[in-house]
Formats: C-alpha cells, sequence, structure tokens
C-alpha cells in the first residue's frame, strides 16, 4: 500500500533558489549573531536579523533589488571613487538618484565567508559592479575584501536598531604577507548601515547607507538606497 503523503510536506526548492524568508527550516548562521553581544542582536528588528542569520546553502544566492534615493560626493570624493578603479572599482561613481540596484548575496566555497555583488545602473554605458567578500577573520572577527589584494577589517555594532558595519583598518595582501595602511592613505572612516525601510516604505524593504568621512575633509561620499527582496519587490519600476 502506497503510504499516504504528509499534509504538511513542503516541496522540494528548485536549485539555486534560495527559499523565501520566512520559511521554517532555514539553516541557521551565527557567524554575524556572534560579532554582537546578545543584547544588542535581539534589539535588532525581527527581519534584519533574520537577513544576517540565515545561511545561504551552497550555489544558492540571495537577491535584493531596489533603487538609489540619495547621494552626495564632494569633489575629493569624486576623485577617490575614481583612483579606487585600480582595485575593481569598490565606490559609487554615479552621481544621479533614481538608478536601480541589485545585490546578490552567496556563500563563498573556498573562504568560509560571503560573496556580495553589487550591479548599479548608471545614466550611459554599462552598469557598475561591485564584487566584495566577506571573511569572518581578522582581530575584529570581519574582514572584507575588495580587488587587488585590498580590504578592511570591520567592526559591527547596533545604533537605534540598525546594524552597522565600520572600517576598523585598511591593509593589503601582497604574496602572503599584509601590510596596514597609514591613515593618510585611506579614504577615511567607513560605515555602511543596515535599516528597516520604515513604516511608510514598502513592506520587507530596508535602507542600506554607504558613508566615507574623512578626518580633514569631511564627508567625502554618501549613498543611500533602498532594496528588497526579489521574490517580494513590485514588477513594475522602471529601470
Amino acid at each position: 500500500m502506497r503510504r499516504a503523503r504528509r499534509a504538511d510536506a513542503r516541496p522540494s526548492p528548485t536549485p539555486g533558489v534560495q527559499r523565501p524568508p520566512d520559511t521554517a527550516g532555514d539553516l541557521l548562521d551565527l557567524r554575524f549573531r556572534a560579532l554582537l553581544p546578545e543584547r544588542d542582536w535581539a534589539s535588532l528588528s525581527p527581519a534584519v536579523r533574520h537577513r544576517f542569520g540565515k545561511r545561504l546553502t551552497q550555489g544558492a544566492s540571495a537577491v535584493y533589488v531596489g533603487h538609489i534615493v540619495g547621494m552626495r560626493i564632494s569633489r575629493l570624493g569624486w576623485v577617490v571613487a575614481q583612483a579606487t578603479r585600480l582595485v575593481g572599482s569598490p565606490l559609487p561613481l554615479e552621481r544621479q538618484t533614481g538608478r536601480a540596484g541589485v545585490v546578490t548575496v552567496t556563500e563563498d566555497p573556498d573562504g568560509g565567508g560571503q560573496i556580495w555583488t553589487r550591479l548599479y545602473a548608471r545614466a550611459s554605458g554599462f552598469p557598475q559592479v561591485i564584487h566584495s567578500v566577506k571573511r569572518f577573520a581578522g582581530p575584529t572577527g570581519l574582514e572584507e575584501h575588495v580587488g587587488a589584494g585590498v580590504g578592511m577589517t570591520l567592526t559591527v555594532t547596533v545604533s537605534d536598531g540598525a546594524l552597522l558595519f565600520r572600517s576598523h583598518s585598511y591593509f593589503v595582501d601582497c604574496r602572503g604577507h599584509r601590510l596596514h595602511l597609514p591613515s593618510w592613505l585611506t579614504p577615511g572612516a567607513l560605515t555602511v548601515t543596515h535599516a528597516d525601510a520604515g513604516a511608510d516604505a514598502t513592506a520587507g524593504a530596508f535602507r542600506f547607507i554607504l558613508d566615507i568621512e574623512h578626518p580633514w575633509f569631511g564627508q567625502l561620499i554618501r549613498q543611500e538606497a533602498l532594496f528588497q527582496d526579489a521574490e517580494t519587490a513590485p514588477q513594475d519600476r522602471a529601470t
């Protein structure tokens, strides 16, 4: 006799596509949580805790879509952004707002971290694509690597319910050796903020804010974008 299928059985997920964020049974990822005191982690909203507490399976990606809602860049900030083309263009090159953006997060099978790919449309030409790898290593427990061996150690904190990633030190890896850069050779203090978008935004949306503050020249770059899970995002926005 054929055994009856359980009523609560779930179909197998499509290969390469992460299940919706509210699906029970998601793999737990304690790596970001371990970088914070328990009280700070608990103060984050459930949506933020889920995004940074869900382990992606090998071959699967989390995809977020959105657009740039705010952009300020000083003259020196523009020069710095252009200079970083030498190491993979990790800083925004587009001054205008309203441009579409896509963020993809994939598990790094070799480094034990996450591969982050950010794609931003531009007024003309090809979109800007930014690649970086977050690795759970180093003196602060978290590093971000861009091109040509350049990277930074990051500290993770919570402020007003938002998750903040702040640069601690910049470095260059070369042939197995690490050279820490003096402050005058860096663009300044970098802060990335991940926060819920607020009651007026679409459900599930969050804000991504990139800030670079130079100790002598003040704010060089501030970019703010709204993103949400690609599976729940409306499809009628023009790019």
